[in-house]
């Protein structure tokens, strides 16, 4: 067998790559997790427990990274761990600092220590980070993995940051790692603050769906184990030191994300059955939308170019946008128990990001 070290894996992304990675009998997970308010035990129920086990700790904690690799000794290790909701980073950006910054710095100082004390033949690091790091698009052209940086919130820069300490510890120490950069992710798993799981709940729930600004900033949308499955593609076969983008091409309006929800909704909870709208006193779940002032430094439009990696390592997604939304829509209708239990006593739903309007989405 081969052990993997998934830190942020009780998170979302990261919890679906550990069910991506337990596909093969062969694969033991430690799953190294702060459990935050977006990290949860509960989003790794189910799982084997002879072949995935759970390490609290913090990435951006030396001693414990030291202590993650020295008992697990794994063959790979895989970081999805930070602060991730640009909202959140306007209002308290030193959290960002520390996980995705100083975090990212203790987990290659902890690669660098076990690759001098021996790490296993084929150990790879590989770092997931975000299309966010590259700026804003205008109405034309894609992010390709030779796009400048040009972060503009303050999660985007610690995100940038990490990447550039990724680089600069292959290029000084010759570390085996690997890079990653995503657009935005959807599906099971993900915390009901962000855009599409909160449009889900809000609607089934009554609740107004507030949209920001005209609602026409862009975003490709990327299912998440379309994600998972590319990024354990290029563990296994990347070439060191090298990075990959790795986007759906599935480009949609914030307004058309909106729309395709509340028509998914209606073909799998008719609001004709749901009394929540009637007691809100509308007719269908598109009647809730409603448009909010704009957050600071909204980016208008990301897309990306995922060539390299369907060139030189044959990824493709299996998902196109209509399918994941309506395998996304069913899980979280199917699972408000999860809901529930990872909102715990905070208002997850409550807008953040210097904003008097309340209730808007954030990420």
């Amino acid at each position: 067998m081969y052990t993997i070290v998934v830190t942020g894996g009780a998170g979302f992304i990261g919890s679906n790559f550990v069910r991506v990675a337990l596909r093969d009998p062969e694969a033991r997970v430690v799953v190294f997790d702060k459990l935050t308010y977006a990290g949860h035990r509960e989003s790794l129920a189910g799982l084997p427990a002879d072949r995935c086990d759970l390490v609290v700790g913090d990435i951006a904690d030396g001693r414990a990274v030291a202590e993650v690799f020295a008992d697990s000794r794994p063959d790979w290790v895989v970081n999805f761990a930070a602060e991730s909701h640009v909202d959140r980073s306007i209002d308290g950006p030193r959290d960002f600092v520390e996980a995705n910054i100083v975090g990212a710095f203790e987990m290659l100082e902890g690669v660098r220590r076990y690759c001098d004390a021996g790490a296993p033949d084929g150990f790879r690091f590989l770092h997931v980070s975000t299309d966010e790091v590259y700026g804003s698009l205008g109405p034309s052209g894609l992010f390709s993995e030779t796009t400048p940086y040009a972060p503009n919130s303050p999660y985007a820069a610690s995100k940038a940051s990490a990447d550039h300490l990724v680089r600069a510890y292959r290029e000084t120490y010759g570390l085996p790692v690997l890079l990653t950069n995503c657009s935005n992710n959807y599906g099971p798993y993900q915390f009901p603050e962000k855009l599409i799981p909160l449009m889900i709940l809000n609607a089934v729930d009554g609740q107004e769906l507030p949209i920001y600004g005209d609602g026409g900033n862009i975003r490709d949308w990327l299912y998440v184990e379309d994600h998972c499955e590319g990024i354990l593609l290029v563990l296994r076969k990347g070439e060191l030191g090298r990075k990959y983008n790795i986007g759906g091409d599935n480009e949609r309006t914030n307004v058309q994300i909106v729309d395709r929800i509340c028509a998914t909704l209606e073909e799998s909870l008719p609001s004709s059955e749901n009394p929540s709208l009637g007691r809100a006193g509308v007719a269908g779940y598109a009647d809730l939308k409603r448009f909010v002032k704009d957050r600071p430094g909204h980016d208008r439009r990301y897309a990306i170019d995922a060539s390299r990696i369907r060139e030189e390592l044959g990824w493709q997604p299996r998902f196109d946008f209509d399918s994941g939304i309506r395998a996304t829509v069913e899980w979280y209708l199917n699972n408000r128990d999860w809901c529930d239990a990872v909102q715990g006593n905070e208002d997850a739903r409550r807008r953040l990001g210097l904003s008097v309007e309340a209730g808007a989405p954030r990420g």
